[in-house]
């Protein structure tokens, strides 16, 4: 076979595969993002075409389709704004407004990031002991997971006012904290509520996971409790700690954004989208939850980040 026959018949290297498959899935998303604004674009037409159309049989304007399509895409205070909309006030509180300063969303989300890293770490910590617990200890299987899973059935609308409110008059009352660490603890209290749950389920599941064979390995070597946890049941749970962190950091940053509205705080996501709902600021209003969003997806990718080198550290091979 000749040289040119054999490069013809090659078969694609990684470097090949790797970019393909990036190359699919960038595709995919971005058909899926295109499906998403086209869709947004409609619904904002259909439910502001009628206040437009109001507005301009009392002003007795005319207007022609192009012209009343584009003055419904632009008012100041639409029911749905338009995504170009949200894209601008975006930019500007974003890029543009000094980060120091409320005016920016970078401010704002730095106040809730904050908390929300405060209660996943405690959060997390949380989980892993009641998961160490409950897995070695069948008192505590029996009598403490049903409470765990019972205490996620209560709406987190309806607990978070009452728990914010109790803790932030303990701390100011009875401990004499200041106001503002006040409201920082008691944020953090609540992403600590809703970031613990999926922490200790996962765990419990991870350190249950090895094999009795496994098991029995580790009897034969009369290795001890402690041994069989650090050596076996510690990293046969660790894939399941990770996808359980990445619930978690989600779940905590929605329990600071709800914690912060019954606070009376004047910074944070939740405070901006707070106010914007009381002067009907909707564009600023989804200006905010864009940038919600944007910060739970770089949360999420920071601890898928943190599990690949945790796993190259433990000798795990590369996906």
């Amino acid at each position: 076979m000749s040289t040119a026959a054999a490069t013809m018949t090659r078969v694609p290297g990684r470097r090949g595969i790797v970019a393909r498959v990036l190359a699919s899935r960038f595709v995919a998303v971005v058909v899926i993002l295109l499906a998403i604004v086209a869709v947004w674009y409609v619904g904002a037409f259909a439910l502001n075409a009628p206040f437009q159309r109001d507005l301009d049989r009392r002003a007795k304007v005319e207007r022609s389709p192009v012209e009343f399509i584009v003055a419904t895409m632009s008012q100041p205070k639409p029911t749905l704004p338009a995504p170009h909309q949200v894209a601008v006030d975006t930019y500007n509180t974003v890029v543009l407004a000094n980060p120091a300063k409320p005016s920016s969303l970078l401010y704002h989300a730095w106040v809730t990031l904050t908390s929300t890293f405060a209660g996943f770490v405690s959060g997390t910590l949380l989980g892993i002991l009641l998961a160490v617990g409950i897995v070695h200890v069948k008192s505590l299987d029996r009598s403490l997971m049903p409470w765990i899973i019972s205490s996620q059935t209560i709406p987190i609308l309806a607990l978070a006012p009452i728990l914010v409110v109790v803790a932030f008059n303990l701390l100011t009352g009875r401990l004499g904290l200041a106001t503002d660490s006040s409201r920082f603890v008691a944020k953090a209290m609540i992403s600590t509520y809703l970031s613990f749950f999926p922490v200790t389920v996962g765990m419990v599941k991870g350190l249950r996971s090895p094999s009795p064979i496994n098991l029995d390995l580790m009897r034969t070597y009369y290795a001890s409790r402690s041994q069989v946890f650090w050596k076996l049941r510690l990293p046969a749970s660790l894939p399941f700690l990770f996808t359980s962190m990445k619930v978690g950091i989600a779940a905590s940053l929605v329990g600071a954004i709800v914690a912060e509205l019954p606070t009376g705080a004047v910074a944070g996501i939740g405070a901006k989208l707070l106010v914007g709902s009381y002067y009907s600021q909707s564009i600023q209003m989804w200006s905010a939850l864009v940038v919600g969003s944007m910060l739970a997806a770089l949360l999420v990718v920071a601890v898928g980040i943190t599990e690949r080198l945790v796993n190259r550290r433990m000798g795990a091979q590369p996906q």
